[in-house]
């Protein structure tokens, strides 16, 4: 008997902090005059928004158009197992940025997909004076042409990444092999690409790698390494 109360006691608990935490997403006051930010295929894919989002630092309402969904969507159904894995993560992306407390998320109709993702998010961004939250070069591109205001997740990595030296060692996990032959590839916690020499033997499996060169673009950054011991 007294199981059972400790059993009823703790699915209560469990059902008013959900039903607390809806009620205060759903009643969060609504900025007026807020900057809308239109959130990008490619950064939903990313994932990265998520913990920038729980910081509480994006200083607008984020903004996913419904064509942007339908993007995910099609990717999602793609025949391509790697396309179509990195657009269910986007999918599930949009759902928890919906309920992160630190920002207002909002899902726009915009259509019934007459014209193109890019196009769409061009003129909504421009017709609202807001910005596009975007990693696609090209968008980035025409949006700077159209003197659109862009957020780059990858300028902010650059911005506030940990500075690496030449010569400092890391435990990295190498994740699969790169274009050249006998190179493998890993990724830091930022998403920041690792190009390691004579680790394509080493896939699947934790190496320690030391820092050879680094180059830095807008498009991202990477970082050539070496094994060691």
């Amino acid at each position: 008997m007294l199981f059972m109360d400790l059993m009823i006691l703790i699915i209560t608990l469990i059902i008013l902090a959900e039903t607390t935490y809806i009620v205060v997403k759903k009643y969060r006051p609504a900025r007026n005059g807020a900057r809308k930010i239109y959130v990008d295929t490619s950064v939903l894919i990313d994932g990265r928004i998520l913990n920038i989002a729980r910081t509480g630092f994006i200083d607008g309402d984020l903004v996913v158009l419904k064509s942007v969904l339908r993007e995910l969507q099609l990717l999602a159904d793609s025949k391509d197992n790697e396309k179509r894995i990195r657009a269910r993560t986007g999918l599930d992306n949009v759902s928890e940025l919906e309920r992160v407390i630190e920002v207002n998320t909002e899902i726009v109709d915009d259509g019934e997909g007459k014209k193109q993702v890019d196009d769409e998010l061009l003129k909504f961004a421009k017709k609202d004076k807001g910005a596009i939250l975007t990693l696609d070069y090209n968008l980035i591109k025409v949006a700077e042409a159209e003197r659109i205001n862009v957020l780059n997740i990858n300028d902010l990595a650059l911005a506030v990444r940990t500075e690496f030296l030449p010569g400092e060692k890391i435990k990295l996990k190498i994740t699969e092999k790169g274009s050249n032959r006998g190179q493998g590839v890993g990724h830091l916690s930022d998403g920041t690409m690792v190009v390691v020499e004579n680790a394509a033997n080493k896939v699947g499996k934790m190496a320690t790698v030391e820092f050879v060169r680094f180059h830095e673009t807008s498009a991202g950054k990477m970082i050539f390494a070496k094994i060691t011991r």
